[in-house]
């Protein structure tokens, strides 16, 4: 979700946006079809500035925006008055580090204003009269019915008592399910993003190298030295026989080595397979 877009993205997201199709777009803009289509070519990289604020205006947004100068479409001279900020929160939104893009999605949401809404009356108070009203009267019930009971709890009076509604974990499952919405609708939106998680991480890619190693059709004490260079980052083709070999001969002095052994139990010699083999099972 950092992905900064080129211009050439930008006047594709833009056109797209719109549902025009190129001639459309020239016909309205008065630019012509061909060089429309190479200001959005990956590889083109000279736009004229007339053609820059023509599209600006077209498109109602900034030339700053078309130029990856900010990424703000409509609004570049908002002033800080007309957000309602302290000089707390603008401050943390100038210095922070913080996904800035992140925050802007969250804040668009379709039910973020839902979320605010509901942090509103915890923090405000506004529901605490009902729920303790709530909470007395529930109360006062099962008191009555433990006197009738001698003191003795069922499951009526024990049903009285978890009825009963604790502010703080009611409104805290409220606003956690309130964000967890939203995040999982901004997950969705970006889950084919080339920056998110989606790709195999370096333990998964060192694990199936790994089992690679293990099913090699070798000997143990190749498959051992096999698992040695792909647990340091070591690229098997990128040593010689010699070296090879000579690692296995080195591994052989670890105690937790396991050396292959004759029948009168002495250890047999390393015989190489071959450099190059690379059957699998």
């Amino acid at each position: 979700m950092q992905i900064k877009l080129t211009i050439q993205e930008r006047l594709k997201d833009l056109r797209v946006e719109r549902g025009l199709t190129l001639e459309q777009l020239a016909e309205q803009t008065g630019l012509s079809k061909s060089a429309l289509g190479k200001y959005e070519a990956d590889d083109f990289k000279d736009i004229s500035p007339f053609s820059i604020v023509t599209l600006a205006k077209f498109y109602g947004v900034s030339t700053d925006y078309l130029l990856g100068m900010t990424e703000t479409k409509n609004h570049p001279d908002t002033e800080l008055d007309a957000l309602h900020l302290s000089d707390g929160a603008i401050e943390v939104l100038r210095t922070g580090t913080f996904n800035h893009r992140l925050l802007s999605e969250m804040l668009c949401h379709k039910d973020f204003q839902r979320m605010m809404l509901d942090a509103e009356i915890y923090v405000d108070r506004i529901a605490d009269m009902r729920i303790n009203d709530m909470n007395a009267m529930l109360e006062a019930v099962r008191k009555m019915a433990l006197m009738k009971q001698d003191g003795q709890d069922d499951l009526a009076t024990r049903t009285l008592e978890l009825a009963q509604v604790r502010e703080d974990d009611y409104f805290g499952h409220v606003l956690a399910d309130d964000l967890k919405a939203i995040l999982r609708d901004i997950r969705e939106e970006h889950s084919n993003d080339t920056t998110t998680a989606d790709t195999p991480s370096i333990a998964e890619e060192v694990q199936s190298q790994l089992q690679d190693a293990m099913n090699f059709e070798c000997s143990d004490a190749e498959k051992q030295a096999r698992i040695f260079l792909t647990t340091f980052g070591i690229d098997y083709d990128a040593i010689t026989k010699e070296q090879f070999i000579n690692l296995i001969e080195v591994l052989k002095l670890s105690k937790h080595m396991k050396s292959p052994t004759n029948q009168r139990g002495k250890a047999l010699p390393y015989q190489p397979h071959g450099k190059g083999k690379r059957k699998r099972k």
